[in-house]
């Protein structure tokens, strides 16, 4: 029998892929998806992939206080930053316990919800209902550095670059393609909040500094990172390598990846491996789909393991070639 999701905040950029993902799950259905400005109009309109599933099922705009009796399995929150918690608060208010993914940054610092990232915490999952959804870029930046923790030496510090997709779908400069045009366009360059992220839940300080570009969806990390011991560059790709042996949605190569290459993927490639002279020093590239593995993938992911289904069911892995 077939687990069913809803969505809350469906109309953004990661609603719509997360929708397309669930259209092509064998297990997973909509319950409700959620948007004040397409309230009543067929979700089919809009994405069409789902229509195979159910081409009636339109948007609706509950409040916070309906959403428990809608009797979805699980619940997808993909809200901006600081809009979670009335949401979480109506499900406590009456004892509702559905799975709850955040996709914000809400609860990413809150050792009461499990953080998900599956290749480096799914050890770390013991049935918790509660899952926060890591970030794009943190995602990027934890998988890069992960390997070499135990001989980091100094913070790392990681030079971002994102399409427009990552700034939502409100105006802004930061998705305004005018402006963007020719362009790369710095901010929060200390204090971001994947910086505090990456710090908290690797332990190390990670010092971030983000950009935004023309394209629409990618993201590309640049890591430098100083390490306590030498290493060659053969032993240090072979360690990469050995880390991330039997995980799919992971791949290591020699040259440095391409954020062209990785959009509309799942996975992460992370390569580019440059030594400095003296061995103690790697720059590192890793990239991702922000709206995919950096968000809408992860999810599903994470509403997998929820439910105790095979990790990547419903996500097509592209093979190594």
């Amino acid at each position: 029998m077939a687990k069913t999701v809803g969505i809350v905040g469906a109309r953004g950029h990661v609603g719509a892929d997360l929708i397309r993902l669930i259209a092509a799950h064998p297990r997973f259905e909509l319950a409700f998806v959620s948007s004040r400005e397409l309230a009543g109009q067929p979700l089919a309109e809009h994405i069409p992939e789902y229509a195979a599933k159910n081409s009636d099922l339109r948007y609706s705009s509950p409040s916070h206080e309906e959403l428990p009796g809608l009797g979805a399995d699980a619940v997808v929150l993909a809200l901006p930053n600081g809009k979670a918690a009335d949401c979480v608060a109506a499900f406590d208010a009456v004892g509702a316990e559905p799975v709850i993914i955040d996709l914000s940054a809400d609860y990413r610092f809150d050792d009461h919800w499990y953080y998900g990232l599956p290749e480096l915490t799914r050890a770390g999952y013991h049935g918790q209902r509660r899952i926060s959804n890591p970030g794009c870029y943190a995602s990027a930046m934890q998988l890069a550095i992960a390997p070499l923790l135990n001989v980091l030496e100094g913070p790392v510090q990681c030079f971002g670059v994102s399409g427009y997709s990552g700034a939502g779908t409100t105006p802004s400069d930061k998705n305004d393609p005018d402006k963007l045009r020719d362009n790369l366009m710095p901010y929060a360059l200390t204090g971001h909040m994947h910086e505090r992220e990456v710090t908290r839940h690797l332990g190390h300080p990670v010092e971030f500094m983000p950009h935004v570009a023309a394209h629409f969806r990618g993201l590309t990390i640049t890591s430098n990172l100083h390490l306590s011991r030498r290493f060659d560059r053969e032993e240090l790709v072979e360690h990469y390598h050995r880390h991330y042996d039997g995980e799919p949605m992971v791949r290591v190569q020699e040259e440095a990846p391409w954020v062209s290459k990785i959009a509309g993927k799942h996975h992460v490639d992370i390569g580019g491996f440059t030594m400095a002279e003296d061995g103690r020093r790697v720059v590192v590239v890793s990239t991702l789909d922000n709206l995919l593995k950096g968000a809408a993938t992860q999810a599903l992911q994470n509403l997998n393991v929820a439910f105790g289904f095979e990790e990547l069911l419903g996500i097509e892995v592209e093979p190594v070639v």
